[in-house]
């Protein structure tokens, strides 16, 4: 089984693959991210569906990296007959079907190659009906048709499709994986060449707009990458992964599918596209989030399909073991139905952050969000599920409370500095009466800590954000008491779990890892808090993590040595860009609360 962090993103901007060290493609959503996977031996084996090329037998040793600036993945494998490389990518898409293509260059000597396709649609469970074609194969099943073409001979056997060849100095072989709906015509067929050299153009062009020149930036670049390559093309949404059930615990039942975009994750998706210099694409999130969050405020849901899609039922798919028999395999996220506070302050954050970057409000939204503004009026006194979508029982959250500070908190801002209609006062009355249940009930004095939710004695990382958002200033020491809590009580080798699951009844079984999102929280606390030094070296440590291609999972395994969870992980590289203009900020001298959606607190 090849281990998480040896995986690397490829995708198109609507769809993705992973691609491991040993040149098999492991996992293939078509022609959407939530697609049902064509190649699932991630969460299964070969039988489960993948693409193999690499070299056909001897001692092989593979380097991999992706082309500057792009997400062209090229992978040299030496063998002591010579070296070859594989140049792997998906042509972003005009009007054209979801394709992955593969070249096979060869780089020196003469090295035999084999390749294995094994189709399996509807994650790995179906085996299609393959027939040679002029060009190669055509394999169809139910709604799923392919094309591998390529002009070396293809052998067809047991529903496997199998080449072997010779990558000899100066030999170029391509290859070209088609989807299209099996109900219409086979769509041309682009030249790899040509499509490598528009691929390598785009993703130049991209990343050429960025503007970031702080401290970092190579890994902030890179991050600014995947989550381009997260992005649903179409709609501007960023979904939290392009995986699903891969676990939290090596073994264990926390598989969940992340395939979604989830508002939790808006504002700090939002900071980092402005933070690049992407105002575009910062633009298109803003109107989806503004899509999807109005209408009916109670209705509002954590996570969205990447089309703004209401139901995401889930289901498992026992046909799976699971990736290293960590099962079960599930698709769809019931946590998509839970009520959590936190939401209704990440989308009036976004808001926020817009209209400060654009310098107005549109008189058609205001409404909207002075909707969302009253309905948080009539439930913050609720107790809700959590930022973490625990299985358990409804508490009252400390985060959650903080963050029903920030809706009216921006929503006073908001109204104030662009002389909007709204009861600016009864809204100070609210978001005052809010800050003292919270510096009340939610802070353990004893401790000089916030805990988890009101009465527990339990931390919870989500509390790094409370000078972030601006609730208390950075070097408030109710936050510094905080911050050494949470590093002494939830640290882990110098990592952050997200709370601790032996201590808080999550309704579920087993442990998780160190939660990357939370560590790089801390580290923007710590700048803030004006432990720079202290930031810096944690920012380098987690760095470190990073596999080959500077790419992270959702948690580290301390005791394994391992990333864990889905991959990569948006939340991951969202909270590394963040951490990045932290230690900005406080290198520069800058105010602590600089980001977008930060703000001073009252």
């Amino acid at each position: 089984m090849t281990r998480i962090e040896d995986y690397a993103l490829i995708g198109d901007l609507e769809s993705a693959a992973l691609v491991g060290r040993d040149g098999a493609v492991d996992w293939m959503c078509v022609p959407r991210f939530d697609s049902a996977a064509c190649f699932a031996a991630l969460l299964g084996d070969r039988d489960n569906g993948r693409w193999m090329i690499a070299p056909a037998n001897g001692e092989v040793r593979s380097v991999r990296r992706y082309r500057a600036g792009t997400l062209i993945l090229e992978t040299e494998f030496s063998t002591p007959a010579g070296v070859a490389r594989v140049v792997d990518f998906m042509p972003p898409r005009s009007d054209g079907p979801p394709r992955l293509m593969r070249i096979v260059e060869g780089v020196a000597g003469r090295v035999p190659m084999r390749l294995d396709l094994t189709l399996r649609p509807d994650y790995g469970t179906i085996r299609p009906w393959i027939e040679h074609a002029a060009d190669g194969i055509v394999a169809v099943a139910g709604p799923d048709a392919f094309r591998l073409s390529t002009p070396l001979p293809l052998d067809v056997r047991d529903g496997t499709v199998a080449a072997r060849f010779d990558a000899t100095e100066g030999s170029r072989h391509r290859f070209t994986l088609s989807w299209w709906s099996s109900h219409r015509t086979s769509p041309p067929v682009e030249d790899a060449d040509s499509a490598l050299g528009r691929t390598d153009e785009w993703w130049r062009d991209w990343s050429g707009r960025g503007t970031y020149a702080g401290p970092y930036r190579d890994a902030v670049i890179t991050s600014l990458i995947a989550l381009k390559a997260m992005t649903f093309a179409p709609t501007g949404a960023l979904i939290a992964a392009p995986t699903t059930s891969l676990p939290e615990d090596l073994g264990g039942v926390r598989n969940w599918d992340y395939r979604y975009c989830w508002l939790r994750d808006s504002v700090l998706t939002l900071e980092a596209l402005l933070t690049g210099g992407y105002v575009d694409e910062a633009l298109r999130f803003r109107d989806f989030m503004q899509r999807v969050a109005t209408g009916d405020p109670a209705k509002i849901q954590i996570m969205y399909g990447v089309e703004g899609e209401r139901r995401l039922s889930e289901f498992e798919l026992p046909e799976l073991t699971g990736y290293e028999s960590s099962a079960p395999v599930r698709v769809g996220n019931a946590a998509s139905e839970q009520f959590q506070l936190d939401v209704y302050g990440e989308v009036i954050g976004v808001a926020y952050a817009a209209a400060m970057r654009l310098g107005g409000v549109d008189p058609g939204r205001w409404p909207r969000w002075q909707k969302l503004i009253e309905y948080v009026e009539s439930v913050w006194r609720e107790p809700d599920d959590g930022i973490w979508e625990a299985r358990g029982p409804r508490r009252h959250y400390t985060y959650s409370k903080v963050m029903a500070w920030v809706v009216f908190d921006r929503g006073i801002r908001l109204a104030a500095r662009f002389g909007l209609d709204a009861p600016i006062d009864r809204w100070r009355r609210i978001r005052g009466e809010i800050h003292r249940e919270v510096c009340e009930h939610g802070y353990d004095a004893g401790r000089r800590t916030f805990t988890q939710y009101y009465g527990s004695e339990e931390l919870d990382a989500s509390n790094l954000n409370i000078p972030i958002v601006g609730f208390l200033p950075p070097r408030d020491e109710r936050v510094t008491g905080t911050i050494d809590a949470i590093r002494d009580e939830l640290g882990h080798d110098g990592f952050v779990a997200r709370y601790s699951t032996d201590a808080t009844d999550d309704g579920l079984p087993g442990g998780e890892g160190q939660f990357l999102a939370c560590s790089f929280w801390l580290v923007s606390a710590l700048a803030m808090n004006g432990r720079t030094d202290e930031a810096c070296a944690l920012f380098e440590r987690l760095l470190a993590l990073r596999n080959d291609v500077g790419l992270l999972a959702e948690e580290y395994d301390a005791a394994r040595g391992r990333q864990v969870g889905n991959f990569p992980q948006a939340f991951s590289h969202l909270g590394l860009i963040q951490a990045a203009q932290a230690i900005a900020a406080a290198q520069n001298g800058a105010p602590a609360a600089a980001g977008a959606v930060s703000a001073p607190a009252p």
